[in-house]
């Protein structure tokens, strides 16, 4: 029943919902702060529009990329074709070989008693190296001698005799026989003191091998006997090495396909320069000249050996060092000359990019020739005093506008079109690293 009752209950009347009324009105003063506030706005607008700082043209210029046609300059580094110099090399693997090499041994045998060199002196030839006992073999020869001077007597008087029997034989008062046993007598005499006079002339030689002086002028190596040892003549041991540095030569090898230039200004009677360098290429250690090639060439190799002779004044060269050894085969005069760098390939053609008087760049076509180190030789399509680009040409092609903020070799701002002095780095320099 109160379910129902529930149920029976009347349902409560709906609200409408009133209309909006009309906005508050603003106040008189709010509403003169808010245009105030706006004309301060407005005024600190146009102030930062007039003094904000704005880009400069070389910072736009920059930030602009590549400079195409028509668009921002591209800043380059340049350099100029001169005329110089420039040599054809052929370059080979050597090493440095002594003209000569004395192992010293003894020839004697006996005590090792004194030592006059120091490891690593610079000997003269004839000086006094080793001294062995000379005590025994003096001695032998003091012998010697006194048994030559025992035979020398006998055969003066065998002499004496014979000329009294050929007195005697002439009177008839012996026979013909006796005269001539008497002669056998003197020659066998005077073999036996020829005999005697060999085994002294073999003792001074003994005497002599004691006293080991050197047969070179070179270095002393290490010292491979100490004083007070037993030497022996049948010894294959040296007791020190003498190398001959000053001169000294280098052997090195170059192909057979390079040969035909080189054997014609041998046969033509030409010396030709070798110029010895590290094993990097980076250093020069000296200069000599050729001095002979080899008989035959190695067919294994395809290669000949050739020897280069160098003074050697400053012991640069050390034997067996390696080294490589690079023959100047020509010497080309007056020649157009570039940096390497600014040469450029493609599947077509080599060429340079060329900077004209307006300071825009055009791709030139160039013929290059001898190339050495960073220099390159070039026999057509540049002449001498032309501007290329050196470095920045990844940014450019044909028609590009470009400053040239630095020269390749001073450094310093260099204005396109007009000439600029040569530097000793423009100049051509010889370089050590071949092609």
């Amino acid at each position: 029943m109160a379910i129902n009752a529930l149920h029976e209950l009347p349902a409560a009347p709906e609200q409408k919902a009133l209309p909006p009324g009309p906005p508050a009105p603003v106040p008189p003063k709010k509403r003169r702060r808010i245009w105030i506030l706006g004309l301060i706005l407005a005024l600190l607008a146009v102030l930062a529009y007039i003094y904000w700082p704005k880009p400069k043209p070389a910072a736009a210029s920059a930030q602009g990329g590549a400079g195409g046609r028509g668009g921002a300059a591209t800043p380059v580094v340049v350099a100029k074709a001169t005329t110089g110099n420039i040599g054809v090399y052929v370059t080979g693997l050597g090493a440095v070989t002594p003209l000569a090499t004395v192992n010293v041994q003894s020839r004697v045998d006996g005590q090792l008693m004194s030592v006059h060199f120091k490891e690593g002196d610079l000997v003269q030839k004839g000086d006094l190296l080793i001294e062995i006992d000379p005590r025994p073999y003096e001695a032998a020869l003091l012998q010697y001698q006194g048994q030559l001077a025992k035979d020398q007597a006998t055969l003066e008087g065998a002499r004496i005799d014979l000329d009294r029997y050929a007195t005697l034989v002439k009177q008839e008062a012996i026979a013909e026989q006796t005269l001539a046993d008497q002669r056998a007598i003197v020659a066998t005499d005077a073999g036996i003191v020829k005999s005697d006079q060999g085994l002294v002339d073999a003792a001074k030689t003994n005497v002599a091998y004691t006293r080991i002086a050197s047969p070179i002028t070179g270095v002393v190596g290490l010292r491979l006997v100490d004083p007070g040892n037993i030497v022996q003549a049948t010894n294959s041991n040296a007791m020190l090495v003498i190398t001959q540095i000053q001169p000294i030569s280098v052997i090195f090898t170059v192909s057979e396909d390079q040969l035909p230039p080189i054997l014609q200004k041998v046969r033509a009677g030409q010396k030709l320069t070798v110029d010895a360098w590290d094993r990097e290429l980076k250093n020069k250690l000296a200069s000599g000249t050729l001095a002979t090639l080899d008989n035959q060439i190695d067919q294994t190799t395809g290669t000949l050996k050739l020897r280069a002779v160098f003074s050697n004044d400053n012991r640069g060269l050390f034997p067996n060092q390696f080294v490589n050894a690079r023959l100047l085969v020509q010497e080309k005069t007056g020649v157009t000359l570039i940096p390497s760098a600014p040469i450029q390939r493609n599947t077509l053609s080599t060429y340079v990019y060329l900077v004209k008087p307006d300071s825009t760049v055009a791709t030139q076509t160039v013929m290059v020739g001898t190339t050495e180190g960073d220099q390159s030789e070039v026999t057509s399509g540049l002449e001498p005093g032309a501007v290329v680009v050196l470095s920045g040409v990844d940014k450019l092609q044909d028609g590009s506008k470009v400053v040239a903020r630095q020269t390749a070799a001073t450094g310093q701002t260099a204005a396109i079109g007009q000439p600029a002095a040569q530097t000793p780095a423009q100049a051509p320099v010889q370089s050590p690293k071949s092609q």
